[in-house]
């Protein structure tokens, strides 16, 4: 049975949305939350695992200190509260991916709490409040093997990978935001871009949505507008992109107000969203948090940071990437557009590096991100793995401004350099690809392009420069790109001017 939608600017006019999101963070320790397995992305299918995290009888967990250490500093970023004494609980509950039968989390006193984090959407500012940032270990993976969606339902049999079980986990967990109405849907792809772009400066996971090490769960309810209550909320499960993201809560939002507009009542469940068409669909009744039965892990000693160890490490943040972003734009002097391409390609890092290396960021941008990332993008990798230092690009640039090669040559340096044929100096000797600036043989090209073309020569006698260009096209292909452009147009215009 399809769900009933409302069309989105019918919905924003009837209900006032509330959001809530809680966003999950693999962490980039050496070794799972509460063993020494690694934690390792793209191992063989449970070949990373012991005793503690397939919660065989009589073994017993420690918890990781570095994951504590990854976990305040999260909270510091977040500007949350960083608790003097918390501990870990027991979620209890029965899955095939969750071998223990019961979730290591925390319930009641979290690691991090009471924080905020403040997100741009078309000019206007969304302070998104934090309700807690708390410490917990991840599932399995279970596969679903004979289907055609890769979901249980219409499986032939399921497959479980416990690689994952126990890889330390942050769960970031707003409180309900309100008051976005019809910008709903990009305030809640914004947030989860900025956090996804706070953990990375953070240097404590990846943040690979692609591959699930960073996931958002999407809670969204509506009310009849200026009613100033709650609606029942669904929770639409692992999202991974954050267009899906954007999606899923326009879908959902249209699909609440089919709901409540023919009188029916919303049901409190999880669901599952469809990368193909942007819609979700049922997958359980959600649960409260009395039907975990969550109570304290005896195993396991309460977590006391000091304040000492606390400022330490709020000593170690990195500048917020909102705040450094502006500060690089105007430094730079990027425009909005230019900006916006640097920041979703991922490239800033990469031109910061190249223009200390003494180059212009415009320069660096046009390099990172028109040429690099088209080749980064057809490798199948991300930019900062193409095959070029922000160094060989400072030093491309530099053989321009030189006029040792042009723009067209520098290209095929680039070839050179990602195929591992020496410095760029190096791939111009063996590929022949200096600029060609003798006046004779240039000369001799621009006599036999005239030649060819003897009305060309009339219109540039008659103070129609602009037919230069013919001649100054046949010239560069007779010397297979290698002519000096602006050399060729000056040795025209004194032959013929």
């Amino acid at each position: 049975m399809s769900d009933t939608l409302v069309p989105f600017d019918e919905v924003v006019a009837a209900y006032d949305p509330a959001l809530g999101l809680e966003i999950h963070v693999e962490l980039n320790t050496n070794t799972k939350m509460f063993c020494g397995c690694p934690a390792t992305f793209g191992g063989e299918p449970n070949t990373q695992v012991c005793p503690t995290c397939l919660g065989l009888p009589g073994a017993m967990p420690v918890v990781n200190g570095k994951a504590v250490e990854s976990a305040i500093r999260i909270g510091l970023a977040l500007n949350c509260e960083i608790a003097e004494w918390c501990r870990f609980a027991r979620k209890n509950y029965f899955y095939p991916d969750m071998p223990k039968n019961f979730q290591t989390s925390q319930y009641d006193e979290p690691i991090a709490f009471e924080g905020y984090l403040d997100v741009d959407v078309e000019g206007e500012t969304f302070r998104v409040e934090i309700e807690r940032a708390h410490m917990e270990e991840d599932t399995g993976k279970s596969s679903h093997v004979g289907g055609t969606d890769g979901r249980i339902h219409g499986a032939d049999y399921s497959l479980v990978d416990y690689n994952r079980a126990g890889i330390p986990l942050i769960e970031i967990v707003t409180k309900p935001i309100l008051g976005a109405g019809e910008k709903a849907p990009l305030v809640a792809k914004a947030y989860v871009s900025a956090i996804r772009d706070l953990i990375v400066a953070l240097g404590v996971s990846d943040a690979r949505m692609d591959q699930g090490s960073i996931r958002a769960d999407v809670n969204l309810s509506l009310a009849p507008k200026g009613s100033g209550v709650l609606g029942t909320r669904s929770e639409t499960k692992n999202v991974n992109s954050l267009r899906s993201v954007e999606r899923a809560v326009r879908y959902e939002m249209s699909r609440h107000a089919g709901i409540l507009s023919a009188g029916g009542s919303v049901l409190q469940e999880t669901r599952h969203f469809h990368e193909n068409d942007g819609s979700t669909s049922s997958g359980r009744e959600k649960s409260d948090a009395e039907d975990y039965r969550y109570f304290p892990e005896p195993d396991l000693v309460p977590v006391a940071p000091s304040r000492e160890w606390v400022e330490e490490l709020r000593a170690t943040l990195p500048e917020n990437p909102a705040t450094r972003r502006a500060r690089l734009q105007e430094e730079y002097g990027f425009s909005d557009l230019e900006m916006r391409d640097v920041w979703a390609s991922g490239a800033l890092p990469l031109i910061e590096a190249t223009v200390a290396a003494g180059t212009s960021p415009q320069s660096a941008r046009k390099w990172w991100v028109a040429d690099l990332l088209r080749r980064a993008n057809d490798a199948g990798v991300e930019l900062a793995e193409v095959g070029v230092t922000p160094a060989q690009v400072a030093e491309v640039q530099a053989l321009v401004d030189a006029k040792t090669i042009n723009d067209k040559l520098a290209r095929q340096v680039f070839d050179g350099l990602i195929a591992g044929e020496g410095s760029a100096a190096d791939v111009i000797e063996k590929r022949g690809l200096a600029l060609v600036s003798d006046d004779g043989p240039l000369i001799a090209a621009i006599d036999d392009a005239l030649a060819a073309q003897p009305d060309i020569a009339e219109k540039i006698r008659g103070g129609n420069h602009a037919a230069a260009g013919a001649v100054i096209g046949a010239v560069m292909k007779a010397t297979r790109g290698q002519a000096d452009a602006a050399r060729v147009r000056e040795l025209i215009l004194e032959k013929l001017a």
